[in-house]
Formats: C-alpha cells, structure tokens, sequence
C-alpha cells in the first residue's frame, strides 16, 4: 500500500515538474512555398494554376502534431494560369471576384489521424464570402536549420473540394455532353515554415 502510495506521488510530482514543450510560431515562406490546383477542362484534361501570394502563421511546440494550430491567407487576385484572359475571366465575378472577396482564408480547428508525420488539419475555408469544412491530409518533415541557423520545416497538404459549394458555379454545357469546367478541384501545397525567433 505504501509503495502504490509513493508511486502515485511521484508519478504526480513528474507531471507537475516536467515542463511542457514551448508552443512556438512558424510564418510560411512564402519565396519556398506554393498552392497549386487543377481542374478538369472539357472533361478530357486538367488545368493547372497557382496562387502567387500567401501568408499565414502556424502555432507548434515542434514535435506534438495534435498542438497544431493554423491560419493561412491567399490573395485571390494572385491566381496564375499562364494564360492572361484566362485569369482575368477567373478573377471576375463569374469565378473568384476578387474585387468583392479579396481573400481565401483557411482557419485551423483540429488535427485528427496523426501517423507518424502524417495527420489529417480539419478547418474552416472561407471563399467567395462562404466558409465550409475541410479536411487536409498533411505529411510534415522533421525540424532543420536553414543557411542562417533558423529553424524550418515543411508541409505537403492536399484536398479536394466541389468549387460550386462556394458560389463559383459558371459553366457551360458541351454539345456532346458534360460542361467545359469541372465541379471538382484538387488543391496541392507545399509550404516551408520558418520559426519565429
């Protein structure tokens, strides 16, 4: 009894005395990082685009996945197909409307999953003025120095989403069937975040 007793105190006294792992926070590179997506055209082909301009902070103690806390920015306007006309019709008001709806923003509310370096970020994704639910599925490298002794680590995250959800449903319909723009769009990052000393 007396043995149980002093294990529990000290059991205790570890959990009170260890210090918790600092939270710390991380600023996307944006020079080292990129979003990038596809979408079907004429059903027969994907085209592909970025977004040039992002920022965004992510709170993380550098080892416990679950501590993650995130919030990312996107610049609409930014989107870069290659293609001029292209991307001013997608930054009108029948795509994006940047000029009403500026920002895509990503607000972190979970983690769920996590395997190792792989988890899944569940958030909140508001877009042309509507903010739905979606869930990431990230794969994180370990914490590295930089050329200057910073430290750094990267992100690959995916997702797909139904582009109508979010009031983005120009289209039209092909003579043989189907539409010229896909519903569905697939979102690709790869971002690098640098410690905030």
């Amino acid at each position: 009894m007396k043995n149980s007793i002093l294990a529990a105190v000290a059991a205790i006294l570890f959990l009170v005395l260890t210090p918790l792992k600092a939270q710390t926070s991380w600023e996307i590179d944006a020079s080292h990082s990129s979003i990038q997506f596809r979408v079907k055209h004429l059903m027969i082909s994907n085209v592909q685009g970025t977004f040039d301009k992002i920022s965004g902070k992510v709170i993380f103690d550098g080892e416990n996945y679950a501590s993650v806390k995130a919030e990312a920015v996107i610049q609409a306007v930014s989107i870069n197909t290659r293609e001029p006309k292209r991307d001013d019709h997608l930054r009108s008001a029948d795509f994006f409307d940047t000029a009403t709806y500026p920002e895509i923003v990503f607000k972190a509310k979970r983690v769920e999953d996590i395997r190792g370096t792989r988890f899944k970020l569940v958030g909140e994704l508001t877009m042309r003025g509507t903010t739905k639910e979606v869930s990431l599925d990230v794969e994180a490298t370990p914490v590295v120095k930089g050329m200057s002794g910073e430290s750094r680590i990267g992100v690959h995250a995916t997702t797909r989403l139904d582009r109508q959800e979010y009031g983005i449903k120009w289209n039209r319909a092909l003579d043989a069937g189907g539409f010229v723009v896909g519903n569905e769009v697939e979102i690709i990052l790869d971002l690098e975040l640098v410690k905030s000393e």
